[in-house]
């Protein structure tokens, strides 16, 4: 039997083998101009609209929503173009490697999602002291038509949880990664990702700049932390995406984090019972640590996942 009947055998009994890949020559910059230009298509298609308003404008969101969801759609052309530019062979399908399918997908859904919630244990439980809603409370108002109503009325809403989570993890996770794996690995492609995706956050200066929406320097370090956090972040939501093989568990863990934000420790520090918040935060973390690799292990999401077959490398990689 040749090799090409063992992939297209591996292939139809749903059990995807390490690809016999073809590296050419330049796989790498081909790789990495495929991810900047896609970067730049998502970031540029935000400023095609000519507009004096203020980016949190209802009609301002409305028009963005339009172009980056255009951009989104086409962004799997941008793999497909990839995979016939290099040659790189894969016994999995193009949605596959992005991670869109069925096997695995429950798993895929709730434990990355639990395991965010572990980490942001100190402030959810200070959340939860703060509230002046008593638990049966917030369970009426999640299961209220009417709140929901509300906030798929709010644009502002719509974008930080439902329309930027799912593109930003299409274009920068889903997208980039195949094309990353093949010549970096799991691992560098883990830490090579988030920068496109930080980056790609710059954008925010501009507008800032052009309100006036604080001084120069002021602005400039907002920025450079918001790309040390965007970052950080993209590298969780990358390592989520190779563990699991799954877009889906990615979007959910990003739209919880834009619903959280960045965890408050200066309020925590000044908080009326702040030992005890402050030791749920310990224990967040550690908990967290402690979980990262047993609740992503692949073989809870159908192992090897799709873009496992992109890896050329030993096992004892992230994909194993």
């Amino acid at each position: 039997m040749t090799e090409d009947d063992d992939l297209i055998s591996s292939s139809s009994s749903h059990k995807i083998p390490s690809a016999d890949l073809v590296h050419p020559d330049g796989l790498c910059w081909v790789s990495v101009l495929s991810c900047l230009l896609l970067a730049c298509s998502y970031v540029g298609s935000l400023y095609v609209w000519k507009s004096d308003l203020p980016r949190d404008h209802p009609s301002v969101i409305k028009r963005r929503f339009t172009s980056v969801l255009i951009v989104s759609a086409l962004s799997p052309v941008f793999v497909w173009a990839w995979k016939e530019l290099t040659g790189v062979q894969s016994g999995a399908s193009l949605l596959a490697l992005m991670g869109i399918r069925f096997e695995g997908l429950i798993p895929a859904i709730i434990l990355p999602l639990v395991l965010t919630m572990v980490l942001f244990l100190g402030p959810l439980i200070q959340l939860a002291m703060d509230c002046p809603w008593g638990f049966l409370d917030g369970i009426k108002v999640a299961v209220d038509p009417w709140f929901w109503a509300l906030c798929l009325s709010d644009m502002r809403w719509l974008r930080n949880q439902v329309v930027a989570p799912f593109t930003e993890e299409l274009v920068f996770r889903a997208c980039m990664l195949p094309m990353l794996v093949p010549c970096a690995g799991p691992s560098r492609a883990i830490f090579t990702c988030p920068l496109f995706f930080g980056v790609a956050h710059f954008h925010h200066v501009i507008e800032l700049l052009r309100f006036r929406q604080g001084t120069i320097s002021g602005i400039f370090l907002s920025a450079v932390f918001q790309f040390s956090y965007t970052a950080v972040f993209g590298a969780y939501t990358a390592f989520i995406f190779l563990r699991t093989g799954h877009l889906a568990g990615p979007v959910l863990c990003h739209s919880f984090c834009n619903y959280m934000g960045f965890p408050a420790l200066s309020t925590a520090l000044e908080h009326p019972h702040r030992l005890i918040v402050l030791s749920f935060y310990v224990l967040g973390v550690l908990l967290f640590l402690l979980l990262l690799f047993p609740m992503t292990d692949p073989h809870f999401y159908g192992w090897p996942t799709p873009i496992c077959s992109l890896d050329s490398t030993q096992p004892g990689s992230l994909c194993s």
